[in-house]
Parts: structure tokens; sequence; C-alpha cells
């Protein structure tokens, strides 16, 4: 069973981008992840076709086996709905998105079924105007300009099935300037139970780091909350799997590809 797991642990990482392709499209990034069990439900994505820059990260239902599972469904959709082009707006490929899942889970919406879905905020930047557009399903991006945190939320709604009629899922879009500092993140990091109370870390004491932090070298940020992260967490059971993923926009640094998928 182990090395099934180590094995099935080698397929879901070759299935996300790899770190040469993040590093050559955002030269100024880190990546905290650290599943709970071997292999995760938590996934993160990036590519680029033409001048648009697609970031996204999910967080699947579960964790372990079952969360891997869904991991690369999540990954797989949204490769392929921004492969073909067939969108419109990041709100659009969300919808497209859930239209996939639920096929392929074949959820009907009935109030018996398993509500079994992604969470996920998807961010394109366009590098030619210096646009963020951002849709979320429940998952927000935070956006640190001059130690200053500003956050976009996503809706409150997953991606598959969720517990009220679905909507068409919004876009926002924000002006970026230079050396903005993004995050996006699944809840495994503020959820996590610790501390001298053993509470959950929770958000605001997250974005409080972040903005403390957002002025260091990337792979300093990622050092420093990886050091929290396991300070808080201490001899406590890990309770879900933790990503973190922060990019400072640098628009003179970006490459200019035509077409980019992992």
């Amino acid at each position: 069973m182990a090395e099934s797991l180590k094995y099935a642990s080698y397929i879901q990482q070759a299935i996300f981008p790899s770190k040469i392709l993040i590093n050559r499209l955002i030269p100024e990034n880190f990546l905290f992840y650290q599943p709970r069990e071997v292999v995760s439900g938590d996934f993160y994505y990036v590519s680029r076709r033409n001048d648009l820059l697609f970031i996204g990260i999910g967080d699947c239902t579960g964790h372990g086996v079952p969360g891997a599972f869904m991991s690369i469904l999540g990954i797989t959709f949204l490769n392929e709905i921004i492969v073909h082009g067939s969108f419109s707006s990041t709100g659009s490929i969300l919808n497209k998105m859930r239209e996939h899942v639920m096929e392929s889970l074949c959820q009907t919406g009935e109030d018996a079924e398993r509500k079994d879905g992604i969470d996920l905020a998807l961010c394109a930047i366009d590098t030619r105007n210096h646009m963020l557009s951002f849709s979320g399903a429940f998952n927000p991006v935070y956006i640190v300009h001059e130690r200053k945190l500003f956050e976009i939320a996503g809706d409150m709604m997953p991606v598959g099935v969720g517990a009220e009629e679905e909507r068409s899922f919004t876009t926002q879009k924000h002006n970026l300037s230079g050396n903005d500092v993004i995050y996006l993140f699944t809840d495994g990091f503020v959820d996590q139970f610790g501390g001298p109370e053993n509470r959950k870390f929770k958000y605001k004491a997250f974005r409080d780091l972040l903005t403390k932090i957002s002025h260091l070298p990337m792979n300093d940020q990622k050092t420093i909350l990886q050091n929290t992260f396991n300070e808080w967490k201490g001899n406590l059971q890990q309770v879900d799997d933790v990503l973190v993923f922060g990019f400072r926009y640098l628009a003179d640094q970006l490459p200019n590809f035509p077409l980019i998928i992992p």
C-alpha cells in the first residue's frame, strides 16, 4: 500500500506544472505545498496563452486518495478549457469546469447525493495591459501593494453541485502595479489547530503575516510560512493539505512566449 501511494504521488506530481515551467513564466515566486498525506486534494496550475498568464489554486473535496483523484480531474478540465480557448472570462472558465465536474460525477443536484466539488481561485493576468481578472469558488486572492493588503473575494459556491441553486461565477478585475505581490491559497494553513490555546490559525493572522513579509524575497517568505506553520502546529496532527502560492508581479521580467501549456 505504501509503495502504491508513493507511485501515485509521482503520477500526481507529473500532472502538476513543473517548477522549471513556473519559474520560466513567473521568475519571482514561491510554492509552499505540504500535503497531509502522501497524495493531496490540493492542486496548483500555471500556464500562459498568448498575452494571458493563468494561475490557479484548487482544493478538492477530501484529502488523500479521494482528493487526489478529484485534483487530477480539476487540472485536466482546467487545462482543456484554456488550451482550446473556449472561454470569455475567468468566470466562464469556472462555469465550464462546473459543467464538466457535474457531468463526470453524474451530479444532478438531488438532496441525497454527495456534494463533491472543488474550491478554486483562478487569476488571468493580461500581461500587455497589466490587468488581473479573478474568479473564485469560495477561495479569495490577496494582493499586497506597498505593504497594504487588498482582498478580492470569491463566490460562495463550489465548482460542482452546491447546497443552493448554481449561479454564474463572477469575474472581478484589478489593475496591477509593478512590485505587487499576489497570494493564492487553500484553507489548510488558516484551519490548522495549534498555538498555546490549541485553536485555528485563522484568516486575520494569516493576512497580517503575509502583509508583514510581503517585501521580502520570495524564498524567504516561503521559509517564514513553513516555519510559522510548523511551529504553530507543534506536535498536533496536520488537519488538511496546505498550499500557498505567492508571486511578485514584475511586468518587465515576464517572458513573451506566444503559447505555453504545462
